[in-house]
């Protein structure tokens, strides 16, 4: 099983990036994926959740209306399309594949990607 993002980096605020997270060695079309971040100091916090069909997502309160979750089925990859970022939004970030099969959680994260934000 593997969850590989990519798209972090610096960027100056009031920018935009676009993470994704590739899945492989599991059905991912039949786990839900989400998006989490941890600031330095700070606990692990949930950024946004999609369903495995994509019919329905979520997101943080403070992250709304800046920050979109998709995923692509087919190319087993879950995006995270963040704008508007500020300094506070400076995080590793993490994706996560869950899932419950006859009450057995399931669940599997990536190694994280950096995203900074400052000018």
């Amino acid at each position: 099983v593997q969850l590989v993002e990519s798209g972090g980096g610096l960027v100056q605020p009031g920018g935009s990036l676009r993470l994704s997270c590739a899945a492989s060695g599991f059905t991912f079309s039949s786990y839900d994926m989400s998006w989490y971040r941890q600031a330095p100091g700070k606990e692990r916090e949930l950024v946004a959740d999609i369903t495995s069909t994509g019919g329905s997502t979520n997101s943080a309160d403070s992250m709304k209306g800046r920050f979109t979750i998709s995923r692509h089925n087919a190319k087993n990859t879950v995006y995270l399309q963040m704008d508007n970022l500020t300094p506070e939004d400076t995080a590793v970030y993490y994706c996560n594949a869950h899932r419950t099969y006859f009450l057995k959680p399931y669940t599997y994260w990536g190694q994280g990607t950096q995203v900074t934000v400052s000018s």
